[in-house]
């Protein structure tokens, strides 16, 4: 069997990518690239392969023989290196998330459909055992068609903010805005049912000490209640509150499916719990089923409940001409985050109700071609949004020095664990 020669693209994230093709039957990592020389250097130690290539420069790097990239760089970056690797002839796996703007949107979709090359998006969620198993089960029709869903992503960040920002003041974190890193929880309600948003309404939270404290400019959480073309509807929870939680629940016209809250100590997102009825409208009393699904072996060692190993070999699959491969496309990932950027939106506009696009239709994307509207002064121009809706905060610089130190002594703590072996 051919393996698909892969390249990945920042070491940090990229490293549960890299670590997937060196075990993998299907793929191997031949170049890697990253501008942080010295996570480049330890990588380069650890792998100690000859055949593999590395690179500080993306030019260089793009031009390498291979048949796929690895986008596992700054969130809010992906789109021009995803659109760059495309016309290179590479297929693209684009890690959370896939665009910043509008225009970015546009100019990916029509990147995909002008080269031909393969576009996944890897959002990891959607591949976790409880999501993934209501996928199957929604499919198969054993709920019914949906009518209501709720998924979480709430991650307490602060104790790992310096380890995540570097004490960048300018970091895409420190900038985002509340409903910008929507697709871990909205996301696998998309994949699930297969159904395109149409509207949403955001709300932001305004308690944000916490977030004030560590440099993060933006509200506490952010949610977005989106309706989708059937008429069902969706809320989609994330942000900074008090205690990590995933979860995930589907209500459809005959039954109901939802993943183990992690307080009931029960396999949190790994379980699932499915309660559903023969018939629509004929609830029969009988008992929950609830199992933990049965995965492939090899994912057990990778992150976010194996959801890092079927995300990637899903794509690779693609690549070798599965046509039965579960991977997210453009579209489909772009249904994931533009409620997101419209929830922000109808934020600023007080509450109201905003259309989300579909950029499927060309028509539709001639509205949005020139909207760079971001919270990222380098790209939005004079679109320049802000990233609270009262107003940014006036953050000391002390703050972000302080933020500095502490990676500071975490990355010293590292090298001398490393030089310790």
């Amino acid at each position: 069997m051919k393996k698909i020669r892969v390249g990945v693209m920042g070491v940090h994230r990229g490293n549960s990518m890299i670590n997937y093709c060196r075990i993998a039957e299907n793929a191997e990592v031949v170049a890697i690239c990253d501008k942080w020389e010295e996570g480049l250097l330890a990588m380069k130690k650890k792998l100690s392969d000859p055949a593999v290539s590395y690179y500080t420069d993306f030019e260089d790097f793009i031009r390498h023989d291979m048949d796929a990239v690895v986008l596992a760089n700054y969130a809010n970056e992906h789109a021009p290196f995803a659109i760059r690797a495309m016309k290179e002839g590479k297929h693209v796996f684009s890690e959370v998330l896939p665009v910043q703007t509008l225009k970015e949107a546009v100019e990916l979709c029509e990147a995909v459909e002008e080269t031909g090359m393969i576009y996944a998006y890897g959002e990891n969620y959607c591949y976790m055992p409880a999501p993934s198993e209501m996928r199957k089960l929604y499919r198969a029709g054993k709920i019914g068609e949906f009518e209501y869903g709720e998924g979480e992503y709430v991650h307490n960040c602060e104790s790992i903010w310096p380890g995540i920002t570097y004490g960048e003041s300018d970091h895409w974190r420190n900038n985002m805005y509340a409903t910008f890193y929507c697709t871990h929880s909205l996301g696998p309600i998309v994949h699930i049912t297969g159904l395109r948003p149409v509207s949403v309404v955001g709300f932001e939270g305004t308690k944000c000490e916490r977030g004030f404290r560590v440099g993060r400019r933006s509200g506490q959480f952010g949610m977005e209640m989106v309706t989708f073309e059937n008429g069902g509807i969706a809320k989609s929870i994330h942000g900074d509150l008090y205690r990590n939680s995933i979860w995930y629940t589907i209500y459809g016209a005959k039954g109901r499916m939802e993943s183990a809250r992690e307080d009931a100590n029960a396999g949190g997102v790994d379980r699932i719990y499915v309660n559903s009825d023969e018939y629509s409208g004929e609830y029969a009393a009988r008992p929950v089923e609830t199992y933990l699904p049965v995965r492939e072996e090899a994912s057990a060692a990778f992150g976010h409940g194996g959801s890092d190993f079927y995300s990637m070999y899903n794509f690779i699959e693609k690549i070798r001409g599965n046509e039965n491969a579960d991977v997210i496309d453009v579209y489909e990932a772009l249904d994931m985050f533009l409620p997101g950027l419209f929830a922000y939106r109808s934020i600023l506009r007080g509450g109201i109700p905003v259309m989300v696009p579909n950029l499927r239709d060309r028509i539709q994307r001639d509205i949005w071609r020139n909207d760079v509207g971001c919270t990222d002064p380098k790209v939005a121009g004079d679109q320049l949004l802000p990233c609270f809706s009262k107003g940014n905060p006036d953050i000391p610089d002390s703050v972000f020095q302080r933020q500095k130190a502490l990676w500071e002594e975490e990355l010293a703590a590292s090298r001398k664990a490393a030089e310790a072996k």
